[in-house]
């Protein structure tokens, strides 16, 4: 069936990360049975290990991309795929922070460090956006450089052969830091994930510039290399709100929702007066008020507020740790 308008430009949001997608979690299955299991495996090294993981490949993958391009480069002359290559070579170095953040993700709370260290990711997250902005400013000075000293370009075949390569190698690694990012509810690998798409398209934006050139149209290959230069531009702004997001202790409203979902099930909470949720790395750390019968004896109101820490616990698996303030409904 022929897609509308309208959803086709969802669908190609979606595809870029500007749908919010970047940032949803797992929600609670509740059409499943409500028995609960209460011994948790270590989710923050089950997550770190993933995410080294994943920077480790897309490493690799993305080093063998900018090598291959590396060398067209040098017999082409195409300053297109030189932005592209430029990219690919800054993507490959945000693994650098990543694995630095999830290696420190693992240690634990400390004296001093009462929270951990996943604030490292976040920090990573900013050292990622920084990579991108310097790699998409120099990427635009060599395309304006080229279109004030044009050059003719040799080899055309290489370089669309180098285009597709930086096509399929970005779309791989796009695809296994998003997909590990989500699983893990790291905002700097999503991030570092819809970069990587973005670069799979300018790898193809590179071919059309190519096929520009020998069409006859010189101008072609510089004209592509900055426009790719503004795509990186957008990149880094959609990188940036949503590491910055974190930073500045901002939540999803569907985090509250699972919150009070949560409490919906235990007995004894009437309802929730407050709840504040920030993440910290891919952790979410949660302080909630919770309303209870003003009679209840004080070890009946610390067995809601254990019930509730269980039940959060059970709807957001990504909870670091949970804070429950018990108030009597007098109050």
């Amino acid at each position: 069936m022929m897609k509308s308008p309208a959803e086709l430009i969802s669908a190609g949001l979606s595809y870029f990360g500007f749908d919010g997608l970047s940032e949803e979690h797992d929600a609670h299955n509740h059409t499943s049975s409500h028995s609960h299991t209460h011994g948790h495996l270590d989710t923050t090294i089950t997550a770190t290990q993933e995410g080294i993981r994943a920077v480790k490949w897309s490493f690799l993958i993305l080093l063998i991309t900018a090598g291959l391009q590396f060398g067209i480069v040098l017999y082409s002359g195409s300053i297109a795929l030189a932005s592209d290559m430029i990219h690919n070579i800054a993507d490959a170095t945000t693994a650098f922070p990543l694995w630095v953040a999830f290696r420190l993700a693992r240690l634990k709370p400390n004296a001093r460090f009462h929270y951990g260290f996943g604030r490292v990711e976040d920090l990573a997250g900013v050292v990622i956006v920084l990579i991108i902005l310097l790699s998409a400013s120099l990427a635009a000075y060599e395309a304006i450089w080229r279109l004030v000293h044009p050059r003719i370009l040799s080899h055309l075949g290489w370089i669309v052969v180098a285009g597709m390569a930086g096509f399929l190698g970005n779309e791989m690694v796009a695809i296994f830091r998003i997909r590990i990012g989500r699983k893990i509810k790291s905002a700097a690998l999503i991030a570092d994930g819809f970069h990587a798409r973005t670069d799979a398209i300018t790898s193809l934006a590179v071919v059309g510039g190519a096929i520009g050139v020998w069409m006859g149209f010189p101008l072609a290959d510089p004209i592509v290399g900055f426009l790719i230069s503004i795509a990186i531009f957008g990149i880094v702004w959609q990188s940036a709100m949503a590491v910055f997001r974190r930073m500045l202790d901002g939540s999803e409203p569907a985090i509250q929702d699972e919150v009070s979902h949560a409490a919906a099930h235990v007995q004894g909470i009437f309802s929730l007066k407050g709840i504040r949720a920030r993440w910290v790395g891919h952790r979410i750390c949660l302080e909630v008020d919770a309303i209870v019968d003003g009679s209840s004896s004080v070890s009946d109101a610390n067995k809601c507020a254990t019930a509730l820490e269980e039940e959060i616990r059970e709807h957001l698996p990504a909870t670091l740790f949970v804070h429950v303030r018990i108030c009597p409904d007098q109050e």
